[in-house]
């Protein structure tokens, strides 16, 4: 976030970037739209037909872009598809019921300033653990090869960032993630409820245990894209936290398929991040002589 003239202004920073031209463009379209908003409601004493103006715009381009990506999911048989429609739609649900409180010019300031806040976190957060994944999980198969599936899991040589803390963490969930993908070929485990429940909340709390390590290494090193890192654990975090807590008993009748969703996840979002994110901290530790 920055401030332009006294007024916070949203960011569609680089992070935010998916790779899909068409997405990223209508991405940063709904950003601007957010902070012309904004600039205009700092403009007028009466903020109601900015609030009205905004909501009904934000109603019709967030449909036309949803539209868009679920189209573009299904093109290339995203399994991520089902769950994108389901916030999709929480979100237009969530936007469709706003009310402008005009019992006063402070009430309807504040309630407009609500309305902006979850429409930024909701953006950033969707766009960063949902939208960045768009053509990066290829269904893993039950028909794998043995070769296949080693090198699936295997942490190796090509994700060692060269920080001694920071591997070992990853090494220990590229385990976790291992444990998942055993427990969904046991055929001895009929009922798998309580041991993935138990799974999900190990991978939660150790993830969430590494990130906090990770940061307070880029803290000290004085990293300078720590932000856009925070933003994407943040997201992470959240999205295990919403797998957690999303259709249980859904899950319940179907734990093969979950665990076969969840691993895919785990394993394209751990690859991507450690790849494209984690091993420029180790990268910027050399180039400046910092141990």
């Amino acid at each position: 976030m920055r401030k332009e003239r006294g007024i916070h202004m949203y960011e569609f920073t680089n992070d935010c970037l998916i790779g899909i031209k068409e997405i990223d463009d209508e991405h940063a379209r709904l950003f601007k739209m957010v902070n012309d908003a904004i600039a205009m409601r700092n403009e007028l004493d009466d903020i109601t037909p900015v609030a009205n103006n905004l909501i009904a715009n934000l109603k019709d381009y967030a449909a036309t872009h949803f539209a868009h990506e679920e189209a573009y999911m299904e093109s290339i048989n995203d399994p991520e598809l089902a769950l994108q429609k389901k916030e999709h739609a929480a979100f237009t649900k969530k936007v469709n019921e706003f009310q402008l409180d005009n019992s006063s010019n402070e009430a309807a300031k504040a309630s407009f300033n609500n309305c902006i806040s979850y429409l930024v976190r909701w953006l950033y957060r969707h766009i960063l653990s949902n939208d960045m994944m768009i053509g990066k999980m290829c269904p893993v198969s039950a028909e794998s090869t043995e070769e296949t599936e080693n090198s699936l899991f295997a942490f190796t040589d090509k994700y060692k960032t060269g920080i001694e803390l920071v591997d070992d963490e990853h090494r220990r969930l590229f385990e976790i993630i291992d444990q998942t993908y055993t427990l969904i070929h046991d055929d001895f485990a009929h009922d798998k409820y309580d041991q993935i429940m138990h799974l999900l909340e190990q991978l939660k709390d150790y993830t969430e245990f590494h990130f906090n390590d990770e940061e307070e290494l880029m803290e000290r090193i004085g990293y300078p894209d720590i932000n856009s890192q925070k933003k994407a654990h943040s997201a992470f975090i959240e999205k295990l936290v919403n797998i957690d807590i999303h259709d249980l008993d859904a899950m319940d009748d179907n734990q093969q398929q979950y665990l076969l969703d969840l691993v895919n996840f785990l394993v394209t979002w751990l690859s991507n991040h450690i790849l494209g994110a984690d091993k420029k901290i180790g990268e910027y530790m050399a180039a400046n002589n910092i141990s």
